[in-house]
């Protein structure tokens, strides 16, 4: 009976001390806690469009009644593509056609046809369209001019414990840190969502952002909540994580540790009883 007690008293303190371990990081999963439906309103930061900085690249076309015209005013590329049909002459001929895209300088210009040196650094996409739009117009080149412009090269990093980490496109002139981790596939069960990191160069000065996806109001009143190119997301690893991470993944405060030792008092109990 003394055997058949101590067996049952060393299978519970087991179950309790992984019970517990398992209980203090289950708090640390769900996003928003201090959120509630219907009651909590949250001002958001100041909305700042991407802007465009030197070694960006996008591209611009120019539209108007008159193909023709406007044909001077964009760099069109022929596409090399699977599936380029071959004529009677031996050359091949495309139905796809790419755009070409205009490289912004260290001096914050492209340089445009028929304008020459533009100047868009700082400027986000709706300037820069009104911008082309306004000098054609002044120069009577293009009476009705539709100016659109296309981020061709931004991107923003996601790494650390998300699902599926990688460069993603920005693909909007607003990006938030909760679109680009979705777009990373969310974060795993081991992503620690109190301790997430947003790293920007803001001219020569590399500046961290913290965030705490816990809290929604830490996260939509940060100045990292909206994101800019090259921007670098990085999910830190929770401690189920971290002590995974150990040699063996035996250390004092892993579950394992806590399973051997349980197995060691048991055997040792069996064999002072019998």
């Amino acid at each position: 009976m003394k055997k058949y007690k101590l067996i049952c008293l060393l299978v519970m303190v087991w179950a309790g001390v992984a019970t517990l371990s398992s209980c203090g990081s289950s708090r640390q999963v769900v996003y928003f806690q201090d959120l509630k439906p219907g009651e909590t309103e949250i001002k958001l930061p100041e909305a700042k469009a991407i802007t465009v900085r030197p070694e960006d690249k996008i591209s611009i076309i120019v539209n108007s009644r008159d193909p023709q015209l406007t044909y001077l005013f964009n760099l069109s590329v022929a596409s090399r593509q699977v599936g380029q049909t071959s004529g009677s002459d031996g050359s091949t001929s495309s139905s796809s056609q790419g755009v070409a895209v205009y490289t912004v300088n260290a001096d914050g210009e492209i340089d445009f046809p028929v304008l020459g040196k533009l100047h868009v650094a700082g400027m986000n996409r709706t300037e820069i369209a009104e911008y082309i739009k306004g000098v054609l117009i002044k120069e009577n080149l293009v009476k009705d001019p539709v100016v659109t412009v296309e981020f061709a090269n931004l991107c923003v990093s996601v790494l650390g414990e998300v699902n599926s980490p990688g460069r993603f496109s920005i693909d909007r002139d607003r990006l938030t840190v909760l679109d680009a981790l979705s777009m990373a596939g969310d974060l795993t069960i081991y992503g620690n969502r109190s301790k997430v990191m947003v790293l920007r160069q803001e001219g020569d000065v590399q500046r961290i952002y913290g965030l705490n996806l816990t809290s929604g109001e830490h996260v939509y009143t940060s100045p990292a909540y909206y994101l800019q190119q090259n921007d670098v997301v990085y999910v830190e690893p929770n401690k189920v994580k971290a002590r995974q991470s150990t040699v063996n993944g035996n250390n004092v405060r892993s579950t394992s540790f806590w399973i051997s030792l349980a197995s060691l008092l048991t055997s040792i109990g069996i064999l002072i009883f019998n």
